[in-house]
């Protein structure tokens, strides 16, 4: 396989360099293969990629906003404890005249206390959902496409294209040896890349249904890849055993 796989720079994956790899592969299959659906699901992947690009953006920067809500209401906690310790420092000193009042001003604080403790609960656990939701949205329009690739080379018989005998019912099959062998080749690269464009996401996202979503894609590009190999194999030891016949001495 001729993949030029993008190399990682201190550890990590690179989002410019894949989709430098992802354009160089569509450019290759639209040369071989010029209108061929390959070549237009290599032009979806490039949009794909494009988005994964301004989304890694997006999953890499914290969402001030709603920090700045957390800051807030972890004020108001701190705010509201002192204040009720207060009061109930001077119910135990008995600096307070009107114990009824402080009461309920205490309970009142506690009230607010516990919602603000829920919202800040809340607050802090939202900004990883709303990276998550982000995150799973892209991860299944790769799964998606991955599906598409295996649709692609579903009737891509290397048996076919050395001795063909098709009927009535048998797809359109116009790829020779050397042509199949190309068009599988770049289907298993793109299901590599479709694999490196999923695992971008486990670098800024550490959420264990995101890692789950990128571990099922993973698993799935290949598995698929390696029905696209033993398709390969076949096709590459069927044209060395015609090849090996062809050239036999002839007998006497």
């Amino acid at each position: 396989m001729s993949l030029s796989t993008p190399h990682p720079t201190h550890g990590q994956l690179r989002i410019d360099l894949i989709r430098l790899t992802v354009d160089q592969l569509e450019h290759r299959i639209s040369t071989r293969f010029p209108g061929s659906g390959l070549s237009q699901l290599g032009n979806e992947l490039i949009q794909v990629a494009a988005g994964i690009e301004h989304r890694i953006n997006y999953l890499r920067r914290p969402i001030w906003w709603l920090r700045a809500l957390i800051v807030l209401a972890m004020l108001g906690v701190i705010a509201i404890t002192f204040w009720s310790g207060r009061q109930f420092l001077q119910i135990a000193t008995g600096e307070s005249t009107n114990m009824a009042e402080l009461l309920q001003g205490v309970d009142a604080a506690i009230n607010e206390l516990i919602f603000l403790s829920v919202a800040l609960f809340f607050l802090v656990s939202m900004e990883n959902r709303l990276k998550r939701r982000h995150a799973l949205r892209l991860l299944h329009r790769l799964r998606s496409i991955a599906h598409v690739v295996d649709m692609h080379q579903l009737t891509k018989d290397p048996d076919f294209a050395l001795h063909p005998q098709p009927t009535s019912a048998s797809p359109t099959r116009t790829l020779e040896g050397f042509q199949l062998a190309r068009y599988l080749d770049y289907c298993s690269e793109m299901l590599a890349l479709i694999s490196k464009l999923a695992a971008l996401h486990t670098q800024y996202v550490q959420d264990p249904v995101v890692l789950s979503a990128v571990k099922d894609i993973e698993a799935l590009t290949t598995g698929l890849s390696s029905k696209i190999w033993q398709k390969i194999m076949i096709l590459d030891i069927s044209t060395t055993a015609a090849q090996a016949m062809t050239n036999l001495p002839s007998s006497k």
